[in-house]
């Protein structure tokens, strides 16, 4: 179903919003409501801030009719997603304590004991550790859904962008719209 509703031009659209909306509410979550992310956290946005202009680009490609140029860029655009996928999931097994995670990514810092050390640690952020959850919403941590979020966002990006390589059904309406 998603394959006959996915022209290569709504492809584009589809990534480039899903991936602002990805970024924008993990900022929330963390400038909003204070959730500090780990250092596995911030790498898995990484995808998203490469994701977002190229999504851009390709979708000004395929609607100005550079239908190779673009399925090129979604082609890419869904292996950026399928590492970011990946990572998600490897971070979810980090939190789930199914392997080990890098060992920089544990949470660091001592617990005040007297007035003096909370004094001296009112400046110090620590990074939370990146093997336990800040956040689960039924049962998923951020990186779990960042796991879904970049599958479904690679599969439409892959869709488009083969049919826009293809020159096939939908992909010639959309750029002559």
């Amino acid at each position: 179903m998603i394959a006959a509703l996915t022209t290569p031009e709504r492809a584009a659209l589809i990534v480039l919003v899903g991936a602002a909306a990805t970024l924008g509410g993990a900022w929330i979550f963390e400038y909003g409501l204070g959730y500090l992310p780990c250092a596995l956290c911030l790498k898995q946005r990484e995808p998203y801030y490469f994701g977002i202009p190229l999504a851009l680009a390709a979708y000004f490609l395929v609607r100005g009719g550079y239908l190779r140029q673009g399925g090129l860029a979604l082609i890419a655009l869904a292996l950026m997603f399928i590492y970011s996928s990946g990572f998600g999931a490897y971070h979810s097994g980090v939190e789930w304590g199914w392997w080990p995670g890098p060992s920089a990514c544990a949470a660091t810092g001592e617990l005040a004991t007297d007035a003096t050390s909370l004094l001296e640690g009112l400046g110090k952020t620590t990074a939370p550790s990146c093997t336990e959850a800040a956040l689960r919403i039924f049962g998923l941590s951020l990186a779990g859904y960042n796991f879904l979020i970049s599958a479904a966002l690679a599969a439409i990006a892959l869709i488009g962008g083969i049919k826009a390589r293809k020159g096939g059904a939908g992909a010639q309406s959309a750029a002559t719209n």
